[in-house]
């Protein structure tokens, strides 16, 4: 079918314009962060190299694309327009005069907003999963760092029993259709979430042993915000209803938190076995302080520049496995617009239509760039201090 279209530069111009409240947020917080960045630590030193500007502004850049979906985003991701099915680039409705940005795909949903709403999803799963990863790791290799002798070969022999399987195969096993529909995945989920509850609760505690009013209260926050993201995660009980999760998304999140802990084990596991000989832990041992006081907040502060690289580089692989696994067609929901499954999606018919497929590619390509340019920026940082 022969569609009537706009010109390239119309195009680009068109896809810029939609961007205006990303473009508005990106200079505010430029111009903030330039100008106050004496004050802001370790995120004020970014700015003073053009790897980590550049860093910060794509990550940023797909932070507020998530945020403004609805306003960027011309259509409903789901949104299907049968007369639009498979539109080249800039192709104008007839109907209602509206323009395909970038085409449409074969099932006739713009390609433009599913790309939009799809870093909703890629926004929250990895960096959410990541964060899990680094409790679940740090709670249990803090402990085989500092105590070693049996609990260290134990918690290590677990970490390498896990690491010994291929990523790709392990995630595949975790959310293969056989194990959705047994109650493993939630078993899993049950575990791995209490684990921030444990390590905040630990974390408060060995602080404020000494100060009883503010202890139950800081335990008590910790106790209710952490029991209702946990109701809303795990039984998808929220009685506030604003956590919402599906089982494809809790199998996906519990692959990810399972496959990723252990690496998280082994860097804290030999960040501790160093840092546990300084000085200042020694001086801490000789107060009198608790081994859980040690380990959270002499040891663990100071191996955050490692971990916080670490975490940058696993959000970043996090993205690509998710990529990955929708293009198996073992993520989330075929109707879902996540960049790995719309580039599963677009594959089916890439020689006749390559347009649907580019998109999600170049956003999931830009944004592992940042998150490793922003690692590096990191890294270099790490070393001067």
């Amino acid at each position: 079918m022969q569609y009537e279209t706009i010109g390239a530069l119309q195009i680009i111009l068109g896809v810029i314009a939609r961007f205006w409240p990303v473009w508005i947020a990106l200079a505010v917080i430029l111009a903030l962060s330039l100008s106050l960045k004496r004050y802001l630590g370790l995120y004020g030193h970014l700015f003073d190299t053009g790897v980590g500007i550049a860093g910060l502004m794509i990550c940023f850049f797909w932070l507020f694309t998530a945020i403004f979906a609805d306003v960027i985003a011309p259509f409903d991701p789901l949104q299907q327009i049968a007369i639009m099915k498979d539109a080249p680039p800039g192709a104008i409705d007839p109907n209602s005069g509206a323009v395909f940005l970038l085409g449409a795909d074969r099932l006739a949903r713009d390609v433009f907003s599913r790309v939009v709403f799809g870093s909703q999803i890629v926004l929250v799963i990895a960096p959410a999963a990541t964060l899990f990863s680094l409790m679940v790791g740090s709670t249990l290799g803090l402990p085989a760092g500092y105590y070693g002798g049996r609990i260290d070969s134990l918690l290590s022999f677990l970490a390498n029993l896990v690491l010994a399987f291929p990523v790709i195969l392990l995630f595949y096993l975790l959310v293969t259709p056989g194990i959705r529909e047994t109650p493993i995945p939630q078993w899993l989920a049950g575990v791995f979430f209490m684990f921030p509850i444990i390590f905040f609760g630990a974390l408060f505690y060995t602080r404020f042993a000494g100060r009883p009013a503010l202890l139950a209260a800081l335990l008590a926050a910790t106790l209710l915000i952490g029991g209702w993201v946990y109701a809303g995660l795990v039984f998808d009980a929220d009685p506030l209803g604003i956590i919402s999760i599906t089982s494809n998304q809790l199998n996906i999140f519990v692959a990810v938190v399972f496959a990723s802990s252990p690496g998280v084990f082994r860097i804290v596991r030999g960040l501790t076995l160093d840092i546990k000989t300084r000085d200042y832990v020694a001086a801490a041992q000789t107060r009198g302080e608790s081994a859980w006081y040690i380990m959270l907040w002499e040891i663990l502060p100071n191996a955050r520049g490692p971990l916080i690289v670490d975490t940058c580089l696993r959000i970043g692989y996090t993205t690509i496995l998710l990529g990955t696994l929708g293009y198996f067609g073992l993520g989330l929901a075929p109707e879902s617009p996540d960049w790995g499954t719309a580039i599963k999606e677009s594959s089916r018919l890439l020689r006749a239509h390559i347009h649907p497929a580019l998109p999600p590619v170049i956003a999931l390509m830009s944004f592992v760039l940042g998150l490793n340019l922003l690692a590096d920026a990191l890294r270099e940082q790490s070393l001067r201090d």
